[in-house]
């Protein structure tokens, strides 16, 4: 990917998952949601090198990471992935920070894996029903029509897709990093992890929110069109001390509309 290539690899149950390392201090993961990579964090991680020890990856099935026919690149899968990787980095009570199923990782790794932070930044996670709808719901079950569709057709698609993510008219010359990845192989890889979203990742977590164990800070964009604010006002009910940050003029992928509220919390608020 263009001006972003993970140097590292780390080897989850037979599949590469790549990774990246910059910095020095405390350490700090950064988890990305779908139907995106590490790369989100392109605008963000250079402005926290200098205090913190950044690492940040491509979830199985996404970005740089190992895309194959059959994988498992479910949420389960994921959170499994991150406990292995917290291990495998030596890292013990780091700030992580998860945008979208990135904040789920983030949290099944926490209350089911059992592994601590010392803070937990959420930006519009996929915590709460209802989540799983739209293109998702339409894919599943027919993936592989999908995965056969032409290049221009599935172009357009994820082009279009990750266009109502991003609040601003992100020119095509942004878009491309977002678009390269689904490309060529990975065009069945986009509908494979479509496919496998369910709703019940989620809800075997909701009634453990309010026994988050560590300071936790809520990012969303106050014109998400995925996944409206109300969802996150009522997040925030759920884990009582959580401090609820809405940020205005961003959608759902506040990394390209607004990243300095988010590099304002990382070097602001966690201190």
């Amino acid at each position: 990917m263009t001006g972003w290539n993970l140097g590292e690899s780390y080897d989850f149950h037979g599949q590469a998952v790549r990774y990246g390392v910059m910095g020095s201090g405390s350490p700090m993961v950064l988890v990305h949601g779908t139907p995106f990579s590490s790369y989100v964090w392109h605008r963000i991680a250079p402005y926290l090198v200098e205090r913190y020890e950044v690492f940040f990856y491509d979830l199985l099935g996404y970005g740089q990471s190992e895309m194959r026919e059959g994988q498992d690149v479910s949420l389960p899968v994921q959170n499994e992935l991150l406990a292995e990787l917290l291990v495998h980095w030596g890292l013990d009570r780091p700030d992580i920070v998860g945008h979208d199923i990135g904040g789920t990782t983030a949290l099944r790794t926490h209350l089911l894996n059992g592994r601590e932070y010392r803070n937990l930044v959420l930006i519009d996670p996929v915590a709460l029903r209802p989540w799983c709808q739209g293109l998702d719901q339409t894919i599943r079950g027919h993936e592989g029509a999908f995965s056969s569709l032409s290049v221009s057709i599935h172009t357009a698609i994820v082009s279009a897709y990750i266009r109502q993510a991003i609040r601003r008219a992100i020119p095509d010359d942004e878009l491309a990093p977002y678009l390269e990845p689904w490309l060529g192989d990975g065009q069945a890889a986009f509908y494979r992890q479509m496919s496998q979203c369910d709703m019940r990742f989620t809800d075997e977590i909701e009634a453990h929110y309010a026994e988050v164990r560590c300071p936790t800070f809520i990012l969303w964009g106050e014109e998400d069109g995925w996944l409206p604010i109300e969802q996150g006002l009522r997040l925030k009910a759920l884990i009582p001390s959580a401090e609820f940050r809405p940020v205005a003029g961003a959608g759902h992928l506040v990394q390209e509309d607004a990243p300095e509220a988010i590099v304002a919390t990382l070097l602001g608020a966690l201190r």
